[in-house]
Order: structure tokens, then sequence, then C-alpha cells
């Protein structure tokens, strides 16, 4: 092997050796990194099934629901299932906490909001909000139900910090159905972009931030993207590749003389880049990925795209990003089925920006900057991953509207701890990732709370049989019969 190559590799050999410090004190520091939120509810009782709670998501547990964690930490089911799922606690005071935490450690002034809708494929038809929709996490129309989430992309690591439950108008509407799912009477229908305007006025002023960037299901709505200039803040935000735009950048045809002056033709995007020259792209390398370089290419231009009733609209920056077919790793999400289109080499993704806003112009932004922001999209995936890999985000079994935001806020917690001792650990192991974190947390939170003996073996099996007869039972009350005693 070349010197180097050998070097190399027995520097990034010696970035994996672990050291004990990483996991030390681990369960003691999660018990002080939860005091704050603990705080932050009304009981002393509540804030003790918080912490049992986030125990739960970061242990070992193959389905990680308030029955199998209220087993894993030794409490009543039905306690664990009546904190998680029908006691109407408010879950706003902890994601304050959770906030202020991320402000402090992880804002900065160029730092990116990003608003990213997520799917939870459901079965059934009861859970609130529920219905046949687009389903992002299977790439079809199924059903399922879908969150509207805001993450923040530093230089330093990324993280969700809010979210809102989108409520389909046929719920909102029906009665009967909110009352048997507790949706508060104050919950109306808003839509997805709403949401997103509500939760940035919220925390906008705490978050330091430069950009605000979205899918092509946010950026579609020529209002959304309005509303965000008013407000004075500069987005990156997808449209679909149907989108109509007009090309002010390319020369107009020619003057007949008579008439007004022409004006350049409108084309959808996908025809407009088909008709780019090959020098227009501008090769750029994004960062360094798990298997190399991460790599592609832009091209930028000034646009107006049609408005409402097809009325021209302002003057926005056109980005067109595009990478090789064979690239199978994580760029963008896709919300929907046009929100990228590809030829027999590339598959390429559309975005606006704004030329101006409340204040002003603009300053035309840089192709690595504006690369930079396309690309938090897919950290918000990756915080997704994080969410749903590791603790458990959709695994939850829960059919009311405060079940849903409880399980939400305590799941972006469990990966809040996760993402900060990562950091520390990679201090003293640099090769050091979070799922290597969260296995060696659930391993010591075994220690904690298993016991091994006939005792303990005894003590599980007759939870389960308790739960099992408790079932039948009152399924043979709901018919009225008397249920019979299993024979000795």
């Amino acid at each position: 092997m070349n010197p180097v190559w050998a070097q190399r590799r027995e520097e990034v050999w010696n970035d994996c050796l672990v050291s004990p410090d990483v996991f030390t004190q681990m369960v003691h520091r999660l018990g002080e990194f939860v005091v704050p939120y603990q705080h932050a509810l009304e009981t002393e009782v509540r804030g003790r099934h918080v912490h049992l709670y986030l125990q739960g998501l970061l242990s070992d547990l193959a389905r990680k629901n308030a029955e199998t964690i209220a087993t894993f930490v030794d409490v009543e089911r039905q306690v664990i299932q009546d904190f998680i799922g029908t006691v109407p606690w408010d879950h706003r005071p902890l994601v304050t906490v959770l906030v202020g935490q991320v402000a402090d450690r992880l804002g900065e002034p160029d730092g990116i909001i990003a608003f990213d809708p997520s799917s939870f494929p459901k079965r059934g038809t009861h859970s609130v909000g529920v219905k046949r929709q687009w389903c992002g996490h299977r790439g079809k129309v199924d059903t399922c139900q879908v969150g509207v989430f805001r993450g923040y992309v530093s230089h330093h690591d990324h993280v969700v910090l809010d979210f809102r439950l989108s409520l389909p108008v046929e719920w909102a509407r029906d009665e009967p159905r909110r009352q048997a799912c507790h949706v508060p009477p104050e919950v109306r229908y808003h839509t997805r972009q709403a949401q997103c305007l509500e939760m940035l006025d919220e925390w906008r002023a705490q978050v330091p931030h430069g950009w605000v960037t979205g899918d092509d299901e946010l950026g579609r709505h020529t209002r959304f993207r309005g509303e965000l200039r008013q407000r004075g803040e500069r987005y990156v935000l997808g449209v679909p590749c149907t989108t109509a735009v007009r090309d002010l950048e390319a020369p107009l045809p020619a003057y007949q003389g008579r008439g007004r002056p022409p004006k350049p033709p409108w084309q959808s995007l996908t025809d407009w880049r088909q008709a780019l020259p090959g020098h227009a792209w501008t090769h750029l390398t994004v960062r360094d990925g798990e298997k190399g370089p991460v790599e592609i290419e832009l091209v930028r231009r000034r646009v107006q795209t049609r408005i409402e009733r097809k009325r021209t609209g302002p003057e926005e920056w056109l980005v067109v990003t595009r990478r090789p077919l064979s690239d199978d790793r994580l760029w963008e999400s896709r919300a929907s089925r046009d929100a990228t289109d590809q030829d027999t080499c590339y598959r390429s993704q559309y975005y606006l920006t704004p030329t101006e806003g409340c204040e002003g112009a603009f300053t035309e932004p840089s192709l690595e900057e504006l690369a930079r922001v396309s690309k938090a999209g897919a950290c918000i995936e990756a915080s997704f991953k994080r969410g749903k890999g590791e603790v458990g985000m959709d695994e939850y079994q829960v059919r009311t509207w405060h079940g849903w935001h409880h399980h939400m806020a305590l799941s972006l917690i469990a990966v809040w701890f996760l993402s900060g001792e990562t950091h520390r650990g990679q201090q003293l192991t640099p090769a050091l990732t979070l799922p290597q974190v969260r296995y060696g947390l659930s391993l010591l939170l075994l220690e904690v709370f298993y016991t091994p003996g006939v005792d303990s073996i005894c003590h599980q099996v007759q939870r389960q049989l308790l739960r099992n007869e408790s079932a039948r039972f009152y399924h043979h009350r709901t018919r009225k019969c008397l249920p019979p005693r299993k024979l000795h």
C-alpha cells in the first residue's frame, strides 16, 4: 500500500479508539439534562414521567410506544399511556426550552430555518388527522398522518425544533371525530403554508438566521413566497418542474416595428433547462460525504413567474441544481411527483430566491451560498432519520391530538440530548456517531432498569398476562357475556 494511504488509514483507525470517558456518567448527565424540561411542566409527577419516557425512547426497545416503555421503566402501563395519550398537558413549554438551548449552542447569523412536512403511515382511520394523501415516506398516495416541522441548520449541526399536525379540512369539520380524538375547540383548519408562517412568526426573533428554505410543496404557492418577502426573509424554496417562468436574461425577440416591444416567452422549467447550453452550468463541491465529496452543478438566472390569475409576479432568482443519476446519496426530499425531473444522465431540482424584500433589494447571493442553503432540506431529512431510526419518533401508538404532540416533543428532546452527547464524545473519539452514542446509552440504561433473576422474569410475565386477560375481559364485557376462566 502507498505510504500516504497507509498513514491515513492508521489515522482513521485511531479516530475510532473509544475512550471510556465518552460514556462515563452519561446516565447522570441525562438526569441533569432533563431538569429544565421538568421545571417547564406544571407538576412534579409529570416531570418524573418526562424523564422515564425519555429513558424509554433512548433505550434499545424494539418498539418505543407507551406500553413497551412502561414495561422497561417498571411503571404501570396505564400511567404512561395516560401521560402520553390522554392527559391534556401543554407541550409548548418543552419546545420553548428546546428552542432556547438550540439557539444558545448552534445559533449563528447565517443559520437556516428549514420547513419540511413529514408523513407517518398509518393502517387505521381513527388516529387524529389520518387520511389518504401524499405520503413522502412511501413516495405515493397512502393512508398517513402529516406533520409540518421547523428545523434549524447551522455549520455545526442540524435539529428539528417545532412542529404542527396537519389537520385535514374534513377532520376540522367533523365534530364527532374531533371529540373522539380530543382535538381542542380552538384548533381550526390551516394550510401547511400558514402553519409554517405561524412557527416562523413565533420563533424568528429567538433563533438567529439568514435564510428560510422548504420543498416544492411550500414554494409552489406564490402567496407564501410573498409573505416571506413582506417579512424581509430571504428564502430558497423548491418549486415544481412544471412552473412557468420568463427568463429576464435571455435575448429579446426581434422587434417588428409596431405594437409593444416583445418580451421573453413563458416556458416550463423543464423546457427552459433542456435549452441550456452545457457551459452554463457551474460545478461545485458542497461538502465531504461518507462516500466521497458531494458534488453538484448549478445555474442561476433572474426570472419572473406567474401569480394568481396569470398575473406576472416579481423578479426572483431561479436556481437549478443537478446531480448524476448514479449518485444515490441523500440530497433532496421529494415532496411531490413533480418535485424533480430527469433526463438520461441527471436529476434536476428547481428553487426560487427573492431579489428584494420589504426593506429593499438583496445582494446577489453566491452560488456557494445558494448550494449550502438548498442542501438544508437534506439535513432536515437526516434529522428525521435520526428521530425515526434512533428514538422511535414514528413508533407511537396514540390516536389523540395531545398524544401525537406529546410524543413528538419528547422525541425531539431525546434527539437533542443525543446530539449534545455526540459532540461531546467527538472531542475524545472523532469518528463517533449519534447511533453509537444511542447504542452505548441503551446498554447503560439496561443496567439501570434490568434486574436479572427468576423474580424479575415472573414480574414481567405477570404484567403481560394481566394485559392479555384484561383485554379479554373487556371484550367479553362489551358483548355482555361473562368470560370463562382459563382451565387449571
